[in-house]
C-alpha cells in the first residue's frame, strides 16, 4: 500500500483531491489541522493522509471546475466513515449489553446467597427464607449490590402484620387483657401501657389483677396504682372480675392483668379463659419472650390458642440474641403484633409495632438497647 497526503483549505477540497487522483476506494487513513502561521505568510490547512493500493490507476487530469467533487461524493465519504466509527461502537455496545445481564444475574445470585445465609444466621425459617428469596428474584431489574438491603427489609415487612393501639375516649370502658407464660412480663407491660395512656393520651385508667397465685404480683400492681394514681381492683372469682368491671364502667379503659400459666396445662388456661369470658373484654394481647425459640413461640401461640387472643406483645428485646423468631411466628400464626418491649423502665421501654422497624431488627440482628 502506497501512502499519499492531500493539503486543501477545507476537508472537503482535501479530499476531492483524494478521489480525483485515487478514485472512489481511496482510503483516508487520517486526517489532521495545519494551524495557520501568519508570519510566515501560511493559512490554515487540513491534511488528509490516504492509502492506495500499489497497482491503483490514477485518475485522468480533468479541469478545474470538473475537478470539484459532487456534494453527494463528500456525503457519502463521511457516511461511510461515520458508519465504519460507530459501528464498531455498536458491536462493543451490543457485546456490553449481552454480557452485562448475565454479570448482574451472577452477582444478585452471589448477593442473594449472602442474604440467605444471614437470615439464617438471624434465625429466620427456611421457609421464610425461601419465601423473601423468591420475592426478591421478581424484583432482579432493580436490584444492586447498593440497594439490595432495602429491598430485603422491605420485604420482611410485607411479611410482619402489625396494629395500632385505639385510645380514643369512646363513653364507655374500653376492657384490654394481657395473657401468656409466666415470667414473660404482663404485669410491667400493663403498668407501662397504663401510664402512657393516662399521662400522654389523659385517659381515665382502671387495673383490674387476677393474678392471686403469682407471690407478690398483687403487691406489685397495688404499688404502682398508688405511685401513679390509677384506681386498682383484685378479683378472685369471675363474678368479682363482673363486680370490678363495673365499678370502672365510667373508665375510658380498663386493663386486667391474667396469672402466667404454662401453655401445657390446658385446665388452668380454661380457668383464665372462664374470668375473660364473664366480662366484655375487648382486646386479648399474647405477650411473648422474644429469647424463646421459634418452636417455643409458636407452641405457646398455638395453645394460648383457646382464649382467642387478638394480637402479640414481644417482650425482653433488649435481651434477645436475634429476633427471626418474630418473623417465623407471625407468618406461623397470622395474628398482627402490637407492641415490643426493651427494658423494664416504666413507661420509657415499650415501642409501638411497626414492621419495617421490625424487619430491620431482624436483617440487620441490632437489637434494642
Amino acid at each position: 500500500m502506497q501512502i499519499k497526503k492531500y493539503l486543501a483549505p477545507t476537508l472537503k477540497e482535501a479530499i476531492a483531491k483524494m478521489k480525483a487522483e485515487l478514485g472512489e476506494n481511496a482510503i483516508v487513513l487520517s486526517t489532521k489541522i495545519i494551524e495557520a502561521d501568519l508570519k510566515a505568510g501560511k493559512e490554515k490547512m487540513f491534511e488528509v493522509t490516504s492509502g492506495a493500493e500499489d497497482d491503483y490507476e490514477v485518475a485522468p487530469r480533468i479541469k478545474k471546475e470538473e475537478a470539484e467533487p459532487k456534494k453527494a461524493s463528500f456525503e457519502t465519504e463521511l457516511k461511510r466513515l461515520t458508519e465504519k466509527i460507530y459501528g464498531k461502537e455498536k458491536e462493543i455496545r451490543k457485546k456490553d449489553i449481552q454480557e452485562k445481564p448475565q454479570k448482574t444475574a451472577a452477582v444478585l445470585r452471589d448477593e442473594f446467597e449472602s442474604v440467605a445465609e444471614t437470615l439464617s444466621h438471624r434465625d429466620v425459617s427456611p421457609e421464610n427464607i425461601k419465601t423473601i428469596i423468591k420475592q426478591l428474584e421478581k424484583y432482579t431489574a432493580f436490584i444492586n449490590t447498593k440497594n439490595i438491603d432495602s429491598y430485603v427489609v422491605s420485604t420482611i415487612g410485607s411479611l410482619i402484620p402489625t396494629s395500632a393501639f385505639q385510645v380514643e375516649k369512646r363513653g364507655e370502658a374500653k376492657i384490654i387483657s394481657l395473657v401468656g407464660p409466666t415470667g414473660v412480663g404482663k404485669t410491667t407491660c400493663i403498668a407501662k401501657l397504663a401510664v402512657i395512656s393516662k399521662i400522654l393520651h389523659k385517659l381515665d385508667i382502671g387495673l383490674i389483677s387476677i393474678d392471686t397465685y403469682r407471690l407478690g404480683a398483687l403487691d406489685q400492681l397495688k404499688t404502682f396504682s398508688e405511685v401513679s394514681g390509677i384506681d386498682f381492683l383484685v378479683a378472685y372469682e369471675p363474678a368479682d372480675l363482673v363486680k370490678a368491671v363495673n365499678k370502672f364502667k365510667k373508665k375510658d379503659l380498663i386493663f386486667i392483668d391474667t396469672v402466667g400459666r404454662s401453655q401445657n396445662n390446658k385446665i388452668l388456661l380454661e380457668s383464665i379463659n372462664q374470668f375473660l369470658q364473664a366480662v366484655k373484654t375487648d382486646e386479648i394481647y399474647l405477650v411473648l419472650n422474644t429469647t424463646s425459640t421459634s418452636k417455643n413461640m409458636i407452641d405457646v401461640a398455638e395453645k394460648f390458642n383457646v382464649i382467642n387472643y387478638d394480637s402479640f406483645i414481644f417482650t425482653k428485646l433488649d435481651e434477645a440474641v436475634s429476633c427471626g423468631n418474630i418473623l417465623n411466628l407471625v407468618t406461623k400464626i397470622n395474628k398482627p403484633v402490637k407492641y415490643l418491649t426493651n427494658g423494664q423502665v416504666i413507661p420509657d421501654d415499650i415501642l409501638a409495632a411497626d414492621a419495617e422497624f421490625i424487619a430491620n431488627l431482624i436483617y440487620t440482628g441490632k437489637v434494642i438497647i
